[in-house]
């Protein structure tokens, strides 16, 4: 029988409530502890899910000797502080997508978790979701030939308040970051890393980007063409296309239960092949992390830092292209 895996939870917000309720459905994790900035906040968090140890700050968590890991859940712009924290206290972290607000910070944690041998990923569960990784399989066999073009996109329809976190720059708003990482770390799980990036913007009174539209370019012949937004609701589909047929992601193409292979010269008539995931889709996420934790890996290879380091750094080209620009952001390593 597997190791059991102590989880600490840092944040008590909706998707620290969903993390957090698939590892109640995981027989080899348990979840020891949370942490918020109130022992208030922390203790109703802990009352709902029968979490033995509230703590009322992000420190007295990381100092918990009683936890293997930490899920950081937090805001955007508190990703590096809440990471860093952990990772100096000693202890694991598995970390919100978008990893940082850019990749400077994002190679800071890398090299801090390098330095005091701790384990250290990023919570892009797209990237272990059942149906995610069948598609890149049948990818890489060939399934479909040659890739030419693979199309994302991740619109929520809003209207959002200028004080909501999507459209707050204190808070690292905007819909790059929020939605657009998704069908960029799909393009980059799939194409690997652009050689050209070609980015346009709508931008809120704010500052952030109210609608992003990518194109990456390959030198292989490839190219992605990706948006999202906070202006206007999209089909949230993905798909790759190449010389022999293409594989369609149904939506939402982040969690899929299924996908979609397409061959032959009658379209009409797909192949579907299932692919469910546990629970709301985030127990796979957790469960590698806890597979690495027990292997002893720094890193996971289905998540590996080089991956998140390259997405970061589109993220920041787009954004330099785009004008999008956080108060007080910090660009050098």
């Amino acid at each position: 029988m597997n190791k059991t895996i102590r989880w600490g939870i840092l944040a008590t917000g909706n998707i620290a409530e969903q993390f957090t309720r698939d590892l109640l459905l995981l027989p080899d994790a348990e979840v020891v502890a949370v942490g918020s900035r109130s022992e208030e906040s922390a203790r109703a968090f802990a009352d709902r899910f029968g979490i033995p140890r509230a703590h009322g700050s992000w420190a007295a968590l990381a100092a918990d000797e009683q936890v293997d890991i930490v899920y950081v859940a937090t805001p955007h712009h508190a990703h590096y502080q809440a990471a860093r924290l952990c990772l100096e206290a000693g202890r694991a972290v598995l970390c919100e997508k978008p990893f940082t607000l850019n990749a400077a910070e994002s190679r800071e944690l890398t090299a801090l978790a390098s330095k005091h041998g701790r384990f250290l990923m990023e919570a892009m569960w797209m990237r272990c979701n059942p149906a995610v990784l069948r598609a890149a399989e049948l990818i890489a066999d060939g399934a479909i030939g040659t890739v030419g073009l693979l199309q994302a996109d991740f619109g929520l329809a809003g209207p959002f308040d200028p004080t909501h976190r999507l459209r707050n720059p204190e808070l690292g708003g905007g819909a790059l970051l929020d939605l657009g990482v998704y069908p960029v770390a799909l393009a980059h799980l799939l194409l690997g890393v652009p050689d050209s990036v070609q980015a346009w913007a709508s931008l809120t009174p704010e500052g952030v980007d109210a609608a992003t539209a990518l194109l990456l370019g390959y030198d292989s012949g490839a190219v992605a063409t990706l948006s999202c937004g906070i202006v206007a609701g999209t089909p949230v589909r993905a798909a790759v296309s190449g010389t022999e047929g293409r594989i369609e992601l149904p939506a939402p193409f982040f969690r899929p239960g299924e996908l979609l292979l397409y061959r032959g010269e009658d379209e009409r008539q797909p192949e579907v092949i299932p692919a469910p995931y546990t629970g709301l889709g985030y127990a796979h996420e957790a469960e590698e992390a806890m597979r690495c934790l027990r292997e002893g890996r720094l890193e996971s290879p289905l998540v590996p830092w080089s991956s998140t380091l390259e997405v970061m750094d589109i993220l920041d080209a787009v954004r330099a292209q785009t004008g999008v620009r956080y108060p007080g952001e910090r660009q050098d390593g």
